[in-house]
């Protein structure tokens, strides 16, 4: 497993490489990144940090956007932060726009800007970009999908059952995501969703009950006021193995098998600037994340009395002690 995620490593390396060659003679051009969330959220500001710099290094002037609909998630709202988003557009006249997360393709490209001129690369969108009706002639990207079904693999070896628990948050993301792990990878769960923390801390307690094994949806940093009081209370009340494919929440799981936002961020800016150097968007197909990250949490699972293998600790990306 190492050993794969090295190589993905190294071919990112010399993709970037590649792209650096076609970057020359980008001054002037403007590329516009608009975030359908805000900075702050670990997923964001992972793309943020995965584009921001390949985009620099292509001579292209880079402004970005945050939508903040993450905190404010409102149809009424989402709709006039898309409103503002297009605005700024007009304005700005970037070359190229990378749109991160559904927000940003439900509302702002899809009804705005299909087939036209101007060139979108979008990333994070969640399992399936076909729900937008993408492609369209001057939109590609990459899609976000979830490496649950590996981590239910690792966290089986520690299991003593099959019955799968998913711990997630009340709003639509998380019912989106446990919906395709369910269609998409044939993963049957026991889904709660909790309106807040508290209830979250509830929901952990009483899912662990049930189940053998526990996937724990991110918390789309929500519950950033409580990440010291979070850590704490795992660390007293896991029984079970649990996991997550969020490296934001390794403080918080036994097993991360992360997707990586770095991964989006990285893919999108190096297709942003092949448009910009002349490539038809349409030309480009739209992919989908390939590389993770093995953490293991060794303090949770000394904790929990869990005793995980040398092998797994030795292909760890990181441990967490």
């Amino acid at each position: 497993m190492k050993k794969a995620l090295l190589t993905c490593a190294a071919a990112a390396v010399v993709a970037a490489s590649s792209w650096s060659v076609q970057a020359e003679g980008l001054a002037g051009k403007k590329v516009l990144f608009i975030d359908s969330y805000h900075a702050g959220y670990g997923w964001s500001d992972g793309i943020t940090k995965g584009f921001e710099e390949v985009v620099g290094a292509s001579g292209a002037e880079l402004k970005i956007h945050r939508m903040d609909t993450k905190r404010n998630a409102s149809e009424d709202y989402v709709k006039n932060a898309a409103q503002e988003a297009k605005a700024l557009i007009e304005e700005f006249k970037p070359d190229v726009v990378i749109a991160a997360d559904d927000n940003a393709s439900k509302f702002l490209i899809k009804p705005f800007y299909r087939d036209a001129d101007l060139p979108f690369v979008f990333a994070g969108v969640n399992w399936d970009a076909t729900v937008y009706e993408f492609p369209y002639k001057n939109v590609t990207g990459m899609v976000e999908v979830s490496p649950a079904q590996e981590l239910v693999e690792q966290l089986s070896v520690y299991a003593k059952g099959d019955k799968v628990g998913f711990l997630g948050l009340d709003i639509l993301t998380s019912r989106k995501e446990v919906e395709n792990y369910k269609k998409v990878l044939g993963i049957e769960s026991d889904n709660v969703f909790a309106k807040d923390f508290e209830d979250w801390k509830k929901q952990f307690l009483a899912l662990q009950d049930r189940v053998d094994m526990m996937i724990i949806d991110i918390d789309h940093g929500l519950f950033a006021d409580h990440k010291a009081e979070m850590a704490e209370f795992v660390q007293a009340n896991t029984k079970k193995p649990t996991g997550t494919v969020y490296e934001s929440m390794a403080d918080y799981a036994l097993i991360s098998f992360a997707k990586l936002a770095s991964e989006q961020g990285e893919w999108a800016a190096n297709t942003a600037v092949e448009i910009l150097s002349g490539a038809n968007p349409a030309d480009i197909e739209i992919a989908k994340n390939e590389k993770g990250k093995l953490i293991v949490n060794a303090k949770l699972a000394s904790a929990a009395g869990i005793e995980v293998s040398f092998d797994m600790v030795e292909a760890a990306d990181k441990v967490i002690e």
